[in-house]
């Protein structure tokens, strides 16, 4: 059986934790009664929903209920509202089911530490001795469990008035297309370098990922306390830039990263071959050997841990990490004057200035 119990949230600035905890036990109770409802009309439903109900509460930051909870409090509404806690709530099934359809897209082996959905099934279904492949099972059961976590996610929207409801679709449209682009990006083999190659990554890293981890947040708060029509362009002047300064930081992380803090494996972005804004500008700058190896080995599977140090030398030599540290630090300036500006209440303005300190400088 898959152990479910909540892992300990790790030391979050407060403007994380103030709406951390409260989506935390929100969480928890929901698919703690939901395990048991299904487990008892078969008890083989409990293990796909111990999966979800594991990798929900193993220590995600819980930015996206942030975003909404400082967005909702910004607009003037009420903070002890439990409706801005359930929308947290939904937020996060949502990533969880993003997260989950993405592992076995990447066919990554691990996610904050843990084996990815798929491949615990997928072991499972060897160490059973069941009939069939054991990775289209894997594979099938974690589409399954993304699947229940999208539909939870709406349930827990269920009472929202028409525009947040307007929000989050919108919020589920652009990470789906997002996702495509990343996907059909990196099966072209980032065939675009220099500025256009920039541009594409800046593109997919806006839907894939920014808008809906900072600025359709914003918005979904600022809806839920029925003030989206008058705060959706100042809140998208500081979400759009620090979304996207977001991105490129995961894209740090996803080639120079360290595995025991963002419990993934080390270079993983370079063996997937993801046409991100840091190969664009080496692929753009490197020439003799450097390029012969981005062309022959960056996106390769079977990439060696030395090959791994050999790339990062690449993306270090050809200026490619300086450039996109120099535009985060530049995109999360945009964002503090932007909120700086922003007619929201001043409580909700110094958390927000907290969160882009910790976006752009976190490790994981």
């Amino acid at each position: 059986m898959i152990e479910a119990d909540p892992v300990a949230l790790p030391a979050f600035p407060s403007s994380l934790n103030h709406i951390a905890e409260r989506v935390e036990a929100r969480l928890d109770a929901l698919l703690r009664d939901e395990t048991e409802r299904w487990a008892g009309l078969d008890p083989s439903l409990e293990q796909p929903m111990s999966a979800m109900r594991r990798l929900v509460l193993s220590g995600g930051k819980r930015l996206r209920p942030a975003f909404c909870y400082w967005g909702f409090v910004g607009s003037g509404g009420d903070p002890e509202d439990p409706a801005v806690v359930d929308a947290g709530a939904a937020l996060e099934l949502l990533h969880t089911f993003a997260l989950i359809h993405d592992d076995v897209m990447d066919g990554s082996p691990l996610r904050r530490g843990f084996d990815t959905v798929h491949t615990w099934f997928e072991t499972r279904h060897s160490v059973e001795g069941w009939r069939g492949e054991g990775r289209r099972f894997g594979e099938g059961v974690a589409i399954l469990v993304g699947d229940l976590a999208f539909v939870y996610a709406d349930q827990l929207m269920g009472d929202a008035p028409r525009a947040a409801w307007d929000v989050f679709t919108e919020l589920r449209l652009e990470v789906n297309v997002g996702q495509y682009l990343d996907l059909v990006g990196t099966a072209k083999g980032g065939t675009l370098r220099g500025q256009a190659g920039v541009d594409q990554a800046r593109r997919i890293g806006q839907y894939k990922s920014g808008k809906y981890t900072i600025e359709r947040p914003l918005h979904l708060g600022a809806a839920l306390a029925g003030r989206l029509d008058d705060l959706e362009a100042p809140l998208s002047a500081y979400g759009a830039p620090l979304g996207e300064a977001f991105q490129l930081r995961d894209d740090l992380l996803g080639a120079f990263g360290d595995s025991a803090v963002t419990g993934k494996p080390v270079g993983e972005d370079l063996r997937e071959g993801r046409p991100t804004a840091l190969y664009a500008y080496a692929a753009g700058s490197a020439d003799g050997a450097a390029a012969k190896l981005l062309a022959d080995r960056f996106g390769a599977s079977d990439l060696t841990d030395f090959e791994v140090a050999e790339l990062q030398e690449v993306l270090e030599e050809t200026g490619a990490r300086r450039k996109v540290e120099a535009a985060v630090d530049r995109l999360v300036a945009e964002a503090l004057a932007a909120i700086d500006d922003a007619p929201v209440l001043p409580e909700a303005r110094a958390e927000l200035v907290e969160l882009a300190s910790y976006v752009a400088a976190r490790d994981h």
